[in-house]
């Protein structure tokens, strides 16, 4: 099955159309889940999808699923990814392999008109709600309680900073619904967001396993004070512990980063209060994370946080309280589905080779329940989570012309039997 020209331009010209909606002036995006702008994406995909004759529904969460039906009555092979972003992220990251399915899907329901062929599976294009995570945390929600990880009543009830529960959210960008679906595979074609692949000189890359993964919330408390007017040692400053504990966690990633396994350690949010130049800090909220190959260790990185966390209660004179956690572990994608996605590579004549994901993708969740192929295409200089996030217009059509060869193997039951 080839592509043609203008299939290629028709993607290229759909993913300009989507990287309008919460366009910003550096060239990327913002469209935090549930926004307006989330909500204008999805309607806009929306009518795409149906312009091609596709069904569109939602679920209790917002996942919004494409219904692209070759067999009626036949189980569903499901592609997916997210269109909401980071606040000033970039267009690619998620978006891309969300339209990219969708443009797989249209050409397979063509070349089956053209050439024949009985599928065994329909395919499923799911718009995974909330994958990352900003507005309303935790990250990968949708696919969460899609995978029975996080229950639907709690996500509802989740609030943003601003007090916006999640169900109020959807209901304001009407895409809620009460749909519900279960598929017999799942594939996602996502940028690197990191370099290996770009410096290798490779066009694709095949996802063999996850990251392990630590995420913590946790609220320093101290005491407030006036900034002048309080000598040093009579403080409780939250503010300098919180900080004690970002350098502690750098301090880490580079204690337990060996030539064999990498540690990768993050704190990503900080609030601080009252957060005025004149008063000390009585409580700051923030995010850790920790990061490696891994389980053992993963293990000792985070047993060293959390030893380094009452070592700073002491010395800065505060209180670590710690709040929510959201972790997985370092695991393996399906190795059949491995394999078939690399004879697809080589039909194809694109070089290929095998990555880790250092990121949580909705496939960490999917993976789980049912077998699970993702692919990677480069990410230019590894920018991510950045206005100047970047993947070449020819990287992204290799990209689709991968998926749409993976996705006919899957339809075809080269994986899964029904």
């Amino acid at each position: 099955m080839s592509t043609s020209t203008e299939q290629q331009q028709a993607f290229l010209a759909d993913f300009r159309s989507m990287s309008s909606f919460g366009a910003t002036a550096g060239s990327g995006v913002d469209r935090q889940a549930a926004t307006a702008a989330d909500g204008q994406t999805r309607n806009w995909f929306r009518g795409l999808v149906e312009g091609h004759g596709f069904e569109v529904r939602y679920d209790q969460v917002g996942n919004q699923f494409t219904l692209v039906e070759f067999v009626p009555g036949a189980p569903y092979i499901a592609i997916g990814s997210h269109l909401d972003s980071q606040p000033l992220g970039g267009r690619f990251d998620g978006a891309y392999g969300v339209l990219a399915g969708a443009h797989a899907a249209m050409r397979l329901r063509e070349a089956f008109a053209l050439e024949g062929g009985i599928p065994l599976y329909n395919i499923v294009i799911i718009n995974w709600f909330n994958e990352e995570g900003c507005r309303f945390k935790p990250s990968m929600m949708g696919s969460s309680v899609f995978t029975g990880k996080l229950p639907a009543e709690q996500v509802l009830a989740t609030t943003d900073s601003q007090g916006v529960t999640v169900l109020e959210a959807l209901e304001s960008i009407g895409t809620i619904g009460n749909f519900n679906l279960e598929v017999a595979a799942y594939l996602e074609i996502h940028i690197e967001q990191g370099r290996s692949l770009e410096d290798d000189g490779l066009s694709i890359g095949l996802v063999e396993s996850t990251w392990g993964a630590n995420k913590y919330e946790f609220v320093v408390h101290g005491e407030q004070a006036h900034t002048g007017a309080t000598e040093i040692a009579d403080r409780s400053d939250a503010l300098l512990g919180a900080s004690a504990l970002v350098v502690a966690a750098r301090e880490i990633a580079n204690q337990f980063t060996t030539d064999e396994h990498m540690v990768i350690t993050s704190c990503g949010e900080f609030t601080v209060f009252p957060n005025s130049p004149v008063v000390v800090a009585s409580r700051v909220n923030l995010l850790v994370d920790v990061r490696s190959t891994d389980p053992t260790v993963l293990a000792a990185a985070d047993a060293e946080l959390h030893r380094r966390v009452t070592d700073i209660e002491q010395w800065a004179t505060v209180r670590f309280e710690r709040g929510a956690e959201h972790i997985w572990a370092a695991k393996e994608y399906d190795a059949a589905g491995l394999l078939l996605a690399a004879a697809s590579a080589e039909k194809l004549g694109l070089p290929y080779g095998t990555v880790r994901t250092r990121a949580g993708h909705d496939s960490t969740n999917m993976k789980d329940i049912v077998p699970t192929i993702m692919l990677f295409v480069p990410s230019a200089d590894g920018i991510s989570h950045n206005e100047r996030e970047f993947t070449s217009d020819a990287d992204m059509l290799a990209g689709v012309d991968l998926l749409t060869d993976l996705a006919r193997r899957l339809v075809m039951g080269e994986l899964v039997h029904p």
